[in-house]
Formats: structure tokens, sequence, C-alpha cells
């Protein structure tokens, strides 16, 4: 049995026991679990109801997402539900965060606008992204590149620019913006390697790159690029912290020291 089954295995069982303990969501869960073939097809028929518009409808909508959940996109998916489990304590299963927790589904509609994007769909890819704004509170731009293993913790106001690139394991809270600096063009947007934590409200703007396993402090405004394994807070961010542990986004700790390292930028 593959680690896609085990996901999909324990959200019906949740669903079940779910459903004894309070028969009024036996629609819901009839409807997006119980009636659905896997997990790709339960989250395509779940987003599909909540991006639709009177233009763009559930079923149109509902083969656009189950079309790009069969290619690698499922792999990511099944990557960001387990994400969620393993870092977000208020997650005790999978049920509640496949069904409800918008992080995760921003990140998956994502994957569907990023997928007509590079496929030379961009109007529609941006109808999506628009509508994923509304919905969820998260924009993200249809060509920035996200990998897998991505916790969005939270996710209102995350903003992700165009040339953004986020690698794999990286965890983001909410009011985050990778965002450019002004008006320019071309290669603009943070570069976020793997293993990332990123504190709430922090904002990381141009072309820099925060390296492999660095963490933000919540509320800093980083300018420069950050060295891999250092922690790095303020207005605007100095290094507060060298050689911290590996991949600080899986232990989600976002104490720093109240004092500098020492007294430079980054």
């Amino acid at each position: 049995m593959g680690v896609g089954d085990q996901h999909w295995n324990q959200i019906q069982s949740e669903a079940v026991s779910a459903c004894e303990r309070d028969p009024s969501l036996n629609r819901l869960l009839k409807s997006v679990i119980s009636e659905s073939h896997g997990l790709e097809a339960s989250l395509s028929r779940l987003l599909a109801r909540k991006l639709a518009t009177e233009w763009i409808g559930v079923e149109s909508l509902e083969v656009e997402f189950a079309e790009v959940f069969a290619t690698s996109a499922a792999s990511g998916m099944r990557r960001d539900l387990q994400a969620i489990r393993d870092r977000d304590p208020v997650a005790r299963g999978f049920l509640a965060p496949f069904l409800f927790f918008k992080g995760f589904h921003a990140l998956q509609s994502h994957r569907l606008s990023h997928w007509l994007w590079n496929r030379n769909r961009e109007l529609l890819a941006v109808h999506l992204q628009s509508r994923i704004s509304e919905v969820f509170g998260v924009d993200v731009h249809p060509a920035a590149r996200l990998g897998s293993g991505i916790l969005m913790d939270h996710a209102t106001g995350i903003v992700i620019g165009e040339t953004c690139v986020i690698e794999d394991n990286v965890s983001l809270l909410h009011e985050v913006t990778l965002g450019g600096t002004g008006k320019e063009t071309g290669d603009r947007h943070p570069k976020v390697r793997a293993g990332v934590l990123i504190g709430a409200g922090a904002k990381l703007l141009g072309n820099i790159e925060v390296g492999a396993d660095a963490k933000v402090g919540a509320g800093s405004v980083v300018l420069d690029s950050v060295p891999p394994r250092c922690t790095v807070a303020g207005v605007p961010a100095r290094i507060v912290a060298r050689a911290g542990g590996h991949m600080p986004a899986f232990d989600m700790d976002q104490v720093f020291p109240h004092s500098f390292e020492d007294g430079s930028g980054i």
C-alpha cells in the first residue's frame, strides 16, 4: 500500500468517526469523501466547489484539477498534507486539514494555476489566482515555483511574487510577503531554500536568497541574502544566531536570542 493510500484510508476512517459523532456532517462528508474515488478526486471536487464562479463552473474546474493531480502534483499534495500533520499541533489527523485548512487549499490550488501558466493558459491561471486570493486570502503568482512538503500555517495574508522560488520542506506563517522592491522587472523575488522557517509577518524583498535551514524571525524585513543555517530578525534583519538546527521548518521554533550575535547586518 502506497503512502497516498495510507492518507486516503485514514481520511476515510476519520470521516466515518466524524459522522458517528456529528450526523450534521453527513452531507459534506458523503459528497466529498464517501462518493469520491481516491484522494485526488476528492480534493478536485472540494476545491472546484470552493473556487467556481458563474462564469467558470464546478464541472470545468473539477476536470482541470483532476488533470493536474494526475501528474507529479499529486505527490507534492500528499507531502504538503503530511507537513501539516507533522508540524501543526492543531492537526490531530488528516481530515480537518484536508477539508478546512485554507493554507493547504491555497497551495493545492496554486499547483493548478502554475500548471495552467506553464501551458500558455495564462488568463485562466490569473483568474484562478484571483479566486484563490478572494476565497483563501493567499495571493501567489501563477509563475512562482513552489516545491513540496510546504506548510502555510494560518496562511492569511501570504503574498508570493512572480519570480519567487520556494524549495521543499519550508514553513511560512501568516502575513509573510515574498515580494519585490519596486517597479523592476525580470528576476526580482526571493529564493527560499529547503528547510527554512519564516515567521509571521516577515517581509522578504528583492532577488535575495534565504539559505537552507535558515530562520527568519516574525515581523522582520529582510533586504539581503541570508546565509544557510542562520537566524535573522529585526528591521532591517540582522543575523542573531548561526549554525542553527537542521530544518527549522520542522521544529517550528520561532524563539531567537534577544541580543545580536554581532552588530553587522546580513
